[in-house]
């Protein structure tokens, strides 16, 4: 799933759960929940893409998460306070955060290459468009959910 992605279910997880010793294995665990799901991301077709453009859009998908992030809080969710949400939102994407230095560093060694050898297997890749369709679609039926429930 794309950081995008990650950020937006991890700022869920900060507006329904306040108690931070439940929410953060909570977002944690969601990363691989959310990762099984078929998704693109910057790392879709990697093998025709240059190192230097994956990380490019690695960049602007996590910008892109955290601005969409605080939309939601600011619009949807006011009451969440922004500090835990931002934990909640790294704790969502650490699987990305711990796996990038392997990933993008080449550094094959523990505990970075364990980390990317998880994500490796957790990871359902799926094509534009419906890649990114669907992920939306999942995403916005979460939001859904929690803002009725």
């Amino acid at each position: 799933m794309t950081a995008t992605g990650h950020a937006i279910i991890g700022t869920v997880i900060a507006a329904k759960i306040g108690n931070p010793a439940l929410a953060i294995p909570i977002a944690l665990v969601s990363h691989i929940a959310a990762d099984i799901f078929p998704h693109w991301d910057a790392g879709t077709n990697s093998k025709t893409k240059t190192i230097n453009r994956i990380k490019r859009e690695a960049v602007i998908d996590v910008l892109v998460g955290f601005a969409v992030s605080y939309l939601l809080i600011h619009f949807i969710f006011p009451e969440t306070n922004l500090i835990y949400a931002f934990i909640l939102i790294i704790a969502a994407q650490g699987l990305d955060w711990v796996t990038a230095p392997s990933y993008m560093l080449g550094w094959k060694f523990p505990p970075f290459n364990w980390f990317y050898t998880l994500s490796d297997k957790t990871n359902t890749r799926m094509d534009k468009p419906w890649g990114i369709i669907g992920q939306v679609w999942v995403l916005l039926l979460l939001i859904g959910f929690a803002v009725y429930l």
